[in-house]
């Protein structure tokens, strides 16, 4: 077994030892329920379809992704398993990827588990499967994109409280970047060219194009490419780190 498989599996074992993953499993589904069928106003839509969830999910992951990727470093510093981790024969890209891929399988799981909401909308009606799965998919690349950021901003600190700060708000700013009132604020003082590159920053905006079923590759480059960069950057910290 490779050592990022190793450490993949005793992350995803970790997650469940404790009570942190069945808190967050049960949160987000109560949390995807009740905003879908109340906050999204499903019923009054008169649709078949699963954007009034999928809608809500940047703002569900906005809260309880950095509380799942807070615990990444921080822990193994608090444990003091951190310096031992840096010294067995692990590559830090093995040790960041395997802790990476741990959180982001969990978080498929969380998203596996609310099949009951594509149960049901093909009950009532007769809605676009294929925009359904794309829909998932852009969720789960959306995940991965804010665990990544979780991951590396995790290495920065040995308290849990200041990660999930630091995730929630580069994750919330990512998140706004496109928005309309954000753009405009810029537009007197950027030049075009920069306030349309805050705009490409946006993660909502990706994520919107995928879930309505286009799917362009511009997008699902978007995401690996931020998956990637912030991974690269967490174990750029982490190289500096042991050089110290």
């Amino acid at each position: 077994m490779s050592p990022t498989l190793a450490i993949m599996r005793r992350e995803l074992r970790s997650y469940f030892v404790t009570s942190l993953a069945w808190v967050f499993l049960v949160i987000f589904l109560v949390l995807a329920g009740l905003l879908t069928f109340y906050a999204g106003d499903f019923y009054e839509r008169g649709l078949a379809d699963l954007q009034p969830f999928f809608a809500v999910h940047p703002w569900l992951y906005l809260i309880l992704v950095p509380a799942v990727s807070m615990r990444m470093w921080p822990e193994e510093a608090r444990d003091g398993t951190q310096e031992l981790l840096l010294t067995l024969p692990v590559t830090l890209r093995q040790a960041m990827l395997g802790k990476f891929l741990a959180a982001w399988l969990f978080l498929g799981l969380a998203l596996a588990l609310t099949f009951p909401l594509w149960i049901t909308v093909n009950y009532l009606g007769s809605p676009d499967n294929g925009v359904i799965l794309a829909g998932y998919l852009g969720s789960w690349l959306m995940a991965g994109a804010f665990v990544s950021i979780g991951a590396c901003l995790s290495t920065l600190t040995r308290s849990q409280v200041v990660a999930f700060i630091l995730t929630a708000l580069v994750c919330v700013l990512l998140i706004l970047a496109g928005q309309p009132q954000v753009l405009d604020f810029f537009q007197g003082t950027l030049p075009r060219r920069l306030v349309n590159g805050v705009a490409h920053l946006s993660m909502l905006r990706h994520f919107e194009a995928i879930s309505r079923g286009v799917l362009d590759l511009r997008d699902l480059i978007y995401f690996l490419l931020t998956i990637l960069a912030w991974l690269a950057g967490g174990v750029l910290i982490l190289e500096l780190k042991r050089t110290r």
